[in-house]
């Protein structure tokens, strides 16, 4: 069982296991290897995050920058593929049926009725103009499709159906992908769960219930009969938002706040409240896992998508990112905590000093730390003269920068540490318990899975071009 708390650092699991000894975490703390010094990718977003947990690749391998970026061969939604290639590629709430409906416009657990073929970009293939669903997208294989091949039942639940992506190219991985939208509406209001502590633990409690089902041989909806997954899990959106949301929206209780209190990351009240409810929540699954007898033959693995930046309260500062579309020879550009930046394939050669020049004499108004040049994104990922998905530039920023309108106080997707150093830990009855300050990957969990499982770590694709090993020191 696979679980993503979003956000959740790796300062987060020691401070609550420390000051709730008899909790959920705890417990799997006490039995499990907990890897205190553990970075998911940059750039630390959702899609790369997830891919890194499932493929054991970085963006290198798997082709995937972010779940909003740019590929040069692309072309617009409804366009037939005409007029030059280049276009943005956003797989979130966007190509839903119905947004504003918490199944997406369709049924929950079954994705192909929840997403839109006419709002997907779309790609010339073979000579015809097709529309470029999510589980297209990457370019390498993921443990799921690998533990279809090998006849188990596969699982996943998250916060968009375009999460649809983890079935993989093949288009096989799932056999259930029981997702909910996020950006919904709360009931009665026009706000999305995101403006809401409690509507966003409504919203996890609702796909916790759907492992539940699966644990219990049923699916998703509990609506019929099906095999228990060998391979499961989903993601947590509560403490995301607990650290991103500044005080308590529609349908929360008065006078929470979000964030944390201080550099330690003691959480404020609001913060607070979502990690409460997700170690109640770990504690729902483990139960139904003991009480269907399975909690001694299942691998629990917490860790999360990314961390949020920034936990020191002291050092936000939120800025404008519309400054980037301003670059000579700009096509795209996507900014949270860090900025990808794609240049117009057509005029790319001739503005690439323009837009260095731009990044430099703009740095500080902009609270750049690094400007990742085009010989630099080469060198860490593919060339992006060559490459159609790798961006001309990358900007991490200072500590603390955060791209907003002021309506958070925090955000993901950068390269400093309150976005990388995530909690990772495997538990199960048998495991002995370990602190490891390794420095790891996250993208080691992937080829972990499949040793546990008994498969080849190597039928991964990205651990051959990666050379991803599995975590160290456990009993397998």
């Amino acid at each position: 069982m696979l679980i993503s708390v979003d956000g959740l650092h790796a300062i987060d699991l020691e401070n609550y296991a420390a000051t709730h000894p008899k909790s959920t975490f705890a417990q799997l703390v006490d039995t499990g290897v907990n890897y205190t010094n553990a970075l998911t990718p940059t750039p630390s977003d959702s899609f790369p995050g997830t891919l890194a947990l499932v493929t054991g690749g970085t963006p290198r391998a798997t082709g995937v920058f972010y779940d909003d970026s740019y590929d040069r061969t692309y072309f617009a939604p409804g366009s037939d593929c005409s007029g030059a290639p280049g276009a943005e590629v956003t797989l979130a709430e966007n190509i839903d049926v119905d947004s504003d409906k918490l199944a997406a416009g369709g049924v929950a657990g079954q994705w192909q009725t929840q997403i839109d073929p006419k709002k997907l970009p779309v790609a010339l293939v073979d000579g015809k103009c097709v529309a470029v669903y999510p589980h297209t997208f990457p370019r390498v294989n993921n443990i799921f499709e690998i533990v279809k091949a090998h006849g188990g039942r596969t699982m996943w639940s998250d916060k968009h159906p375009a999460y649809e992506i983890l079935n993989g190219p093949s288009g096989t991985g799932l056999d259930e992908l029981y997702a909910l939208e996020q950006d919904s509406l709360i009931e009665g209001t026009k706000k999305a769960t995101t403006a809401s502590y409690k509507a966003e633990r409504d919203f996890d409690e609702a796909r916790v219930k759907a492992l539940i089902n699966e644990i219990n041989g049923k699916n998703g909806a509990g609506s019929a009969s099906a095999p228990v997954p060998t391979l499961f899990g989903m993601n947590f959106q509560a403490v995301s938002v607990g650290q991103k949301l500044p005080k308590s929206g529609p349908t929360d209780e008065d006078g929470l706040v979000g964030g944390y209190v201080d550099a330690t990351g003691t959480p404020n009240t609001g913060l607070a409240k979502q990690l409460d409810y997700v170690d109640g929540a770990l504690g729902e699954l483990s139960a139904a896992l003991k009480t269907a007898n399975l909690l001694d033959s299942t691998l629990i693995i917490v860790t999360a998508k990314h961390g949020q930046s920034p936990i020191d309260p002291a050092s936000f500062q939120p800025l404008d990112d519309k400054p980037y579309a301003k670059l000579p020879g700009y096509a795209f550009h996507i900014a949270d905590d860090a900025s990808l930046i794609w240049l117009d394939p057509k005029t790319r050669v001739a503005n690439l000093d323009g837009a260095l020049k731009y990044l430099v004499d703009n740095a500080k108004a902009l609270g750049i730390a690094k400007i990742w040049t085009p010989n630099q994104m080469a060198n860490s990922y593919n060339d992006p003269a060559t490459d159609s998905r790798t961006p001309d530039f990358m900007v991490t920023v200072n500590p603390g920068v955060v791209y907003t309108s002021g309506k958070k106080i925090a955000e993901h997707g950068g390269a400093n540490m309150d976005d990388r150093n995530v909690a990772v830990i495997l538990s199960n009855p048998h495991v002995k318990a370990a602190r490891n300050t390794a420095l790891v990957q996250t993208t080691q969990i992937a080829p972990t899975i499949l040793k546990a499982l008994g498969f080849d770590p190597a039928a991964l694709q990205a651990v051959q071009i990666e050379g991803t090993q599995s975590l160290p020191a456990l009993p397998f």
